[in-house]
């Protein structure tokens, strides 16, 4: 059995302009889904969705707001601006999951449950499930990953989300995405761990240190990814990585 990825970018960007030129390279090289990364919500607000759907009225797009309290506000205000998925933390009270779920029902846009920070992502993946989100992302942080001390703890390699994703995965049966940091090689990899909803940021598409848009051809590099991509075949089932 095969499934085709969805390829996802992030706009980890801190002006408009800056991302709907990352937006329009991205669309023109076959990326199928836009975030609004959070970078971009703090600096633009609600008008960065505003000005994403405007132009790309066809592409869900995914609103990065990593909400930890006043979970049906938050959401209801990027639907309104014409976000089509929220992003809710897993640390957050469940009573605030339980708001932003019940915005996305009312509302009509999907959830998205990011497992950053948590002890045990596995466990936090379920939960998310059971409360109602629609996507896991497995997410390991842009700190956490250049700590000196977390890093000296990982046996002096930074952490990433391959480490757990493989349990994650089946932890649930929404689809789930990893994020932070991955390489082109590791990102290619990933539906061999079930995960077919592909995400391309920092430091593909987002230069890590300025969040900014990377001095190297973003668009060339996306068509190149979407290209082995999409003309590979991705098998499930025996090839599957386990945990």
């Amino acid at each position: 059995m095969t499934q085709q990825p969805i390829v996802q970018i992030s706009l980890d960007l801190t002006s408009i302009e800056e991302a709907l030129d990352q937006a329009r390279k991205a669309v023109r090289a076959g990326v199928d889904w836009l975030e609004a990364g959070t970078p971009l919500l703090l600096a633009e607000g609600l008008r960065a969705v505003q000005a994403l759907r405007h132009e790309f009225p066809q592409h869900p797009i995914v609103a990065d707001l990593k909400t930890m309290d006043g979970g049906y506000l938050e959401a209801e205000m990027m639907a309104k601006a014409g976000a089509t998925l929220v992003v809710v933390m897993a640390r957050a009270h469940p009573a605030t999951l339980k708001m932003v779920v019940k915005a996305g029902r009312d509302y009509g846009v999907k959830v998205m449950g990011d497992d950053l920070g948590c002890p045990d992502k596995p466990a936090a993946a379920r939960e998310m499930e059971d409360l109602g989100v629609d996507y896991i992302v497995h997410h390991v942080g842009y700190d956490e990953r250049r700590d000196p001390a977390v890093i000296a703890a990982h046996g002096g390699v930074p952490p990433s989300p391959l480490d757990e994703l493989a349990a994650v995965v089946k932890a649930v049966r929404i689809p789930v995405q990893a994020v932070g940091g991955l390489s082109v090689e590791q990102v290619l990899q990933l539906p061999k761990y079930g995960v077919y909803h592909l995400v391309l940021g920092a430091p593909l598409t987002v230069d890590a240190d300025a969040f900014k848009t990377p001095a190297h051809d973003t668009e060339g590099l996306l068509r190149e990814i979407l290209a082995k991509l999409r003309n590979s075949k991705f098998a499930t089932g025996s090839s599957k990585i386990e945990p």
